[in-house]
């Protein structure tokens, strides 16, 4: 008892001498004035969208960049100024406009889906020098203004309310100004904009940033190129027919060779795409022959599935030709290769079907020729895709 007793007289002791060392002589020790001020910066994505038309010519081009400012964590500021620099035609859109807008969209999904196949198809219509083509278009086009009738029939009342509702949001939009945390700023036009921005916090301390922003010229999207029947199946042609084999037979078989067989298979799912796929017998005298039009510049990722046979040693190739070449020979000299890739049995299993890519630039070229052969023993291939590389 004497023991906890004398322990405590001493911790009361020592909590004295601490209090003693603290003088009043020592002003504002413990209170020193807080000079740290906010530390800004902003985040920007470029959200400028344009629309060609099938000659490249623009029609209309918004060069919006969405603007979001902030500062660091241990002051908060509170207080935002904008500035852009030079200031002529820029606009401010407040930032919950697209957002509202996008919920629209989603409210009207399926008749928004029918209304962009058909400007796609009216996209293509006036560039389109074939008379079956554009019959063909014509005819999906009216088709799909009458599936877009129906789909506005059956909107119901509650859609309907709450597209009006979210119309009344829009219209209710207070403006954006240049004191808002986030905003969408909109470009006049191509060119450099100093945009700077000052947070100011509560206690009324401020720091300025700025960056120089380069707008750029908008451009027209490069277009994917179409292959003709590119899984080999009947009736895939643009307008209906075909044989799977009909957009690949070269112009000359003296020159190039014999266009492959098919090879079928009457259960779905067997093949990597659909009921039929390219056969290549054995002995090496079919071809796969095709013109596709490349934007020059571009580069392009072409993607297929090929199976081999394994009995005995073969290969399978995919090249892409300059169309300088006009037989099969001249296809094979290093000048006109613009592209190609070989695939052998090494290692394969029968019938299984694996997935391969050949990139490619298409330098000076608008046209290119995808050229299939092979070697050695039976080969197939199907499901070509080709998209614009990034």
């Amino acid at each position: 008892m004497k023991k906890q007793v004398f322990n405590i007289i001493i911790v009361l002791g020592t909590i004295v001498s601490l209090t003693s060392c603290v003088s009043n002589d020592l002003a504002e020790v413990g209170d020193l004035e807080d000079i740290t001020g906010p530390t800004p910066f902003y985040n920007v994505t470029d959200v400028t969208s344009s629309e060609f038309n099938c000659d490249d010519v623009e029609l209309w081009a918004k060069y919006e960049y969405n603007y979001k400012a902030g500062s660091n964590l241990a002051v908060n500021g509170i207080y935002y100024e904008w500035t852009v620099s030079p200031s002529d035609g820029v606009t401010l859109i407040n930032k919950d406009l697209p957002i509202l807008e996008q919920t629209i969209e989603a409210e009207l999904a399926s008749v928004r889906a029918l209304e962009g196949q058909i400007a796609k198809l009216e996209f293509k219509l006036p560039c389109e020098s074939n008379q079956d083509k554009i019959d063909i278009i014509e005819d999906e086009i009216e088709a799909l203004n009458i599936q877009l009738a129906g789909a506005e029939a059956a909107l119901s009342e509650e859609t309907l309310q709450n597209v009006t509702n979210i119309e009344s949001q829009i219209a209710n939009l207070g403006p954006a100004t240049l004191q808002d945390q986030e905003l969408i700023i909109s470009f006049p036009g191509p060119g450099e904009y100093t945009v700077g921005l000052t947070v100011t916090d509560n206690l009324g301390k401020s720091d300025y940033t700025e960056k120089l922003i380069t707008v750029n010229q908008a451009v027209p999207t490069i277009p994917v190129p179409e292959i003709g029947e590119p899984g080999f199946d009947d009736g895939t042609l643009f307008d209906g027919t075909g044989d799977g084999r009909d957009s690949w037979r070269a112009p000359s078989s003296s020159a190039w060779g014999s266009v492959f067989q098919i090879n079928t298979k009457s259960v779905l799912g067997i093949l990597p795409d659909g009921y039929q796929a390219a056969k290549f017998p054995a002995d090496g005298t079919r071809v796969g022959y095709q013109e596709i039009e490349v934007t020059p510049g571009a580069t392009y990722v072409l993607t297929y599935f090929s199976a081999l046979d394994t009995s005995t040693f073969g290969d399978i190739t995919v090249s892409i030709i300059n169309t300088n070449a006009t037989t099969l020979e001249e296809a094979k000299l290093e000048a006109n290769i613009i592209a190609s890739r070989t695939d052998n049995n090494v290692g394969r299993v029968n019938d299984v079907f694996k997935k391969h890519a050949l990139t490619f630039e298409a330098g000076e070229n608008e046209t290119v020729i995808i050229l299939l052969t092979n070697s050695g023993v039976e080969g197939r291939l199907d499901a070509f895709d080709i998209v614009v590389k990034q």
